[in-house]
């Protein structure tokens, strides 16, 4: 039996500054990931070999970070029916608007589950994957409501403290 675990692809070095922000996201889950760098242009026959591999391997969700033109998403999509997250990159002149536009515009019965441009897209990419994990795992999934607890719970508190500090 395999483990189940995500993959974590980037169409370039560049963009683990913000991936990061992913595979903390999934440590904190204790969720095992495997990281690759490798290109929908530049390297179509080894990204085409990983996924297979991976897939073949208990890989549950792909997580794909790009910027510009930002075709990992889709080409991995393209070749596997797991479920894929694309994390538009906010780089180039056009700020990641670019990456978003090319993620998230597929063609029908050829998903990606598109997140937001940069950091806040990579961690709610971890959370995604969480979450379609979770489907599977009740424990997982209480995590994931845990963590969502916690998340309203700090709100909460910073909200307190504007309060106690406005009625000075």
């Amino acid at each position: 039996m395999t483990t189940p675990f995500v993959a974590v692809l980037m169409g370039s070095d560049s963009d683990l500054p913000i991936m990061q922000t992913t595979l903390d996201t999934l440590k904190s889950f204790e969720i095992p990931f495997e990281a690759k760098v490798t290109s929908a242009h530049r390297t179509p026959a080894a990204t085409h070999a990983y996924v297979t591999d991976a897939e073949a391997r208990g890989c549950k969700v792909f997580i794909c970070a790009a910027g510009l033109a930002a075709h990992l998403a889709g080409a991995v999509a393209g070749i596997t029916t797991r479920p894929v997250i694309g994390v538009p990159i906010d780089n180039g002149p056009l700020q990641g608007h670019d990456a978003l536009l090319s993620t998230v515009m597929m063609p029908g019965g050829v998903p990606v589950a598109t997140v937001a441009i940069g950091k806040a897209g990579a961690k709610n990419a971890g959370y995604l994957a969480a979450q379609i994990l979770g489907v599977g795992s009740d424990a997982l999934a209480e995590q994931v409501k845990l963590e969502r607890a916690k998340s309203a719970e700090a709100v909460q508190a910073k909200d307190a403290a504007l309060q106690a500090k406005l009625a000075q």
